[in-house]
């Protein structure tokens, strides 16, 4: 009895044995190095094992026919293998580094970024509104970095050689046409949007996406929030005016509207300035945004802005016995809806439509002149991950701008001037991941005016390796088309798009709340617009006949770690620049163009005296300005300019903020240029003025009230 259950036994074991398949083999990385602990399993079953020490692994299985081996491992791509599984022995697998973890390679070559979700962040969303120089504005703020010249009497982001002009403004990714408000000559203008409703921006010196375009020098790309986490209502007083702030969220939906009134007469009788103002500066603003998920990943978000702005002053000028008259009305109405969502299949689409009506009445000492405009943008992209080393990229933009001006001259007479501008646009570009230290960003895009009669190719290529653990290099290329601007189009019909080359060489190091970057650059112009006569008329000459360029370095270092309780951060930018354009009569150095600029902003929190305090340095070399009491064109410098500005943020209690600061605080004398007689005395000596600023110093007091569910939250979250 016993022989036959032995043999039974025995006949039973072989049986199992065939019907079984044992799959083996080894786990390497690429360099050939064994990895332990990998998991291996086939799918759909619990068949499977872990890799040992040599990367070996080796399991039986019953299941027969085609099936699908999987291995993974922690910062590798999953390895999948399809076959029959009788072929799935002593096999040889090299696992690939996986590319989209925090710690690959990331193309950055002429970009900060700020926000949750950008792997490195240079500048924070906060940062607008706690540093001292910046007073609450996100231009302000960003004048910090490298790559920005400080032309303080405009304020207005110059970038890298760079009129202002030539840097756009995107929200959501759609265009913001007039992203500024409008000012007199020589008071600095402020952003149009309050820094509360965006959760963070991009800010690209050059060698930006193919995925815009118009923009020569720069791009700035603000994103709103996406979902508020709770209701809340902002209160504000200030020195200057008053603003009110409130979120609801119902279900999928939320709606945040910001409002703000500002009147400068009662700050200007207390500290008057250089100017006579006959109706000091009154504005009011007005902002909303409404959100809505749709679905599991879809977002739909509507934002719009109003402002309305009005003043009139006289000005001191050496030309004008009576002083400058200036006078200015203006309204501006912004409208903005985007939407974004996941098609599944690796497949996302997102776009959106802005509306932009802005209209201005300026007197200008005894002409008057008013501006309407309206412009759109409409944009759709698509965005496919065909597998973590190759994304694609690709979509298309219309925009139309409609201009009319009316002038009432004095001398002159009246006449009427107006154009429309259409471009129709498309771009395609791709991510390349060859691995966790190399990848590259290759694209291209194509622009048709219609009314330039212009079709432009602008081939744009970045390129990333990551040469240590914290530390990587990156290059950029790319070509730049923006049509002339509309001070131009109004008196000229045969212009063509100016044109800009980028090249740009970058070195990162990244760790800690550590950030080094240093980064090299050369900018070439051609096509620059060049006209005849010193003021533009209807009978001024327009020719494409303009060149120049801008090379330099800049270099940023911020540090979060090494001095408790503070933040500072160091930027500085080399430039040199010359341009033949305008009515240059040679090629010379813009006079809005500094060699070198420097900023160091330090912030400290006290925990004894519930405060943060900040303290902001702002240093820029002499800019070029024409003596006519000398030979040549641009033949001066200004004195270098210097200014140190000071904040303060009191927790009265969590809820409760009272803020002070000052600008300029040591009262430097600072001179932006001169204004010459336009004619000479006997001796033929041209006198001249300096010009100035309207104060040398600027107070701000302001108190921010929050009122939320949970008691905690304030403007300044991080106090």
């Amino acid at each position: 009895m016993k022989k036959i259950l032995f043999t039974a036994a025995l006949i039973f074991t072989t049986l199992l044995s065939y019907s079984q398949t044992i799959i083996s083999g080894k786990v390497t990385d690429k360099k050939g190095e064994p990895i332990m602990g990998a998991n291996i399993f086939l799918e759909g079953t619990y068949d499977g094992t872990s890799s040992d020490e040599e990367g070996n692994f080796s399991f039986s299985t019953e299941e027969k026919g085609i099936r699908t081996l999987l291995v993974s491992f922690i910062s590798f791509e999953t390895y999948m293998k399809r076959a029959d599984v009788s072929q799935l022995k002593n096999l040889s697998i090299k696992l690939r580094e996986n590319v989209n973890t925090l710690d690959a390679v990331t193309i950055n070559a002429g970009t900060f970024e700020a926000g949750d979700n950008a792997k490195v962040t240079a500048l924070k969303p906060l940062d607008v509104v706690t540093t001292a120089s910046a007073l609450g504005d996100f231009v302000g703020a960003i004048q910090t970095l490298p790559g920005t010249t400080t032309v303080d009497e405009d304020g207005r982001l110059f970038v890298r050689g760079g009129e202002a002009e030539e840097t756009q403004i995107f929200v959501d990714g759609i265009r913001v046409f007039t992203p500024y408000t409008p000012t007199a000559r020589n008071i600095p203008t402020r952003g149009r949007f309050s820094p509360f409703l965006f959760k963070g921006f991009s800010f690209s010196t050059g060698g930006y996406s193919a995925e815009y375009g118009q923009a020569l020098s720069s791009v700035l790309e603000m994103n709103t929030v996406d979902a508020p986490t709770q209701e809340k209502t902002d209160i504000s007083l200030m020195t200057v005016g008053a603003g009110i702030g409130n979120t609801q969220i119902w279900g999928e939906n939320s709606l945040s509207v910001n409002a703000s009134y500002i009147n400068l007469g009662p700050y200007q009788e207390i500290f008057p300035d250089r100017n006579t103002w006959n109706r000091p500066v009154q504005s009011a603003s007005g902002e909303m945004v409404y959100r809505y998920k749709t679905g599991d990943t879809g977002l739909l978000k509507l934002y719009s802005a109003f402002s309305y702005a009005d003043f009139d002053l006289i000005q001191d000028d050496i030309n004008f016995e009576d002083g400058f008259h200036f006078g200015l009305n203006n309204r501006n109405l912004y409208f903005n809806g985007s939407y974004k969502d996941r098609l599944g299949d690796g497949w996302k689409i997102s776009g959106g439509l802005s509306y932009t009506n802005d209209v201005s009445k300026v007197t200008v000492v005894d002409d008057k002149i008013r501006d309407d405009e309206n412009s759109i943008h409409a944009k759709v992209k698509l965005q496919h991950k065909v597998s973590n080393r190759f994304k694609l990229n690709f979509g298309a933009e219309y925009f139309l701008t409609s201009f009319k001006e009316n002038f009432d001259g004095f001398s002159t007479g009246e006449y009427q001037t107006s154009f429309k501008n259409d471009i129709a646009s498309g771009f395609v570009e791709t991510d390349i991941y060859f691995s966790k230290r190399l990848a590259s960003k290759v694209g291209v895009r194509f622009e048709n005016s219609g009314l330039l009669n212009q079709f432009t190719v602008s081939p744009r290529l970045s390129l990333a390796y990551k040469t240590g653990k914290n530390a990587q290099m990156s290059l950029a290329y790319g070509q730049y088309y923006q049509n002339p601007r509309n001070e131009y189009l109004k008196f000229a019909d045969n212009l063509k798009a100016e044109r800009a080359t980028h090249l740009i060489a970058n070195y990162q190091y990244v760790h800690d709340k550590q950030i080094f970057r240093i980064e090299g650059y050369y900018k070439g112009y051609d096509d620059l617009v060049k006209f005849d006569s010193e003021f533009l008329l209807p009978s001024t000459n327009f020719t494409n006949e303009g060149n120049g360029y801008a090379k330099g370095i800049d270099v940023f270092w911020r540090d979060g770690k090494n001095i408790k309780n503070t933040e500072y951060w160091l930027s500085y930018s080399y430039l040199d620049t010359e341009r033949d354009y305008r009515n240059f009569p040679t090629k010379a150095t813009p006079g809005f163009a500094a060699s070198h600029n420097m900023s160091a902003v330090v912030k400290h929190f006290v925990k004894d005296w519930k405060s943060q305090l900040g303290l902001s340095y702002n240093f820029a070399s002499g800019r070029r300005y024409t003596n006519p009491n000398k030979e040549g064109f641009l033949n001066e410098k200004t004195i270098n300019y210097n200014s140190v500005s000071f904040n303060w943020a009191y927790l009265i209690s969590q809820q409760k903020i009272l803020y002070f600061s000052v600008n300029n605080v040591l009262g430097t004398q600072n001179v932006f240029g001169y204004n010459y007689k336009n004619t000479p005395d006997t001796n033929g000596f041209y006198a001249r003025q300096a010009i100035t600023p309207p104060a040398d110093t600027f107070f701000f007091v302001g108190f921010f009230w929050t009122i939320s569910d949970n008691k905690k939250d304030n403007q300044l979250n991080n106090l």
